[in-house]
């Protein structure tokens, strides 16, 4: 069993790269467009996956999530003064 984990550490790993890259919004995606990263995290089984973690996942200044929003209903103001 110990010599099969590191390969499934590697295809655990892939595959949540892989999850992460299709639910990334496209324009967040940093250095390569979203393809480009699917094919180099499924064709480069080590190097691909710490690529996009390093390199292409998309980042609070990449999202433009610097606007700070309301958590609840209760806490945004143009809310309450609509009801």
């Amino acid at each position: 069993m110990g010599r099969y984990l590191p390969i499934i550490m590697m295809v655990l790993l892939a595959i949540y790269c892989v999850v992460e890259v299709a639910q990334a919004p496209t324009y967040a995606v940093r250095r390569m467009p979203r393809w480009l990263w699917a094919t180099a995290i499924i064709c480069l089984p080590l190097v691909g996956p710490i690529g996009w973690l390093v390199l292409g996942r998309p980042n609070r200044e990449s999202r433009n999530d610097s606007v700070k929003r309301p958590k609840a209903p209760d806490d945004d103001n143009d809310f309450l003064r609509g009801l």
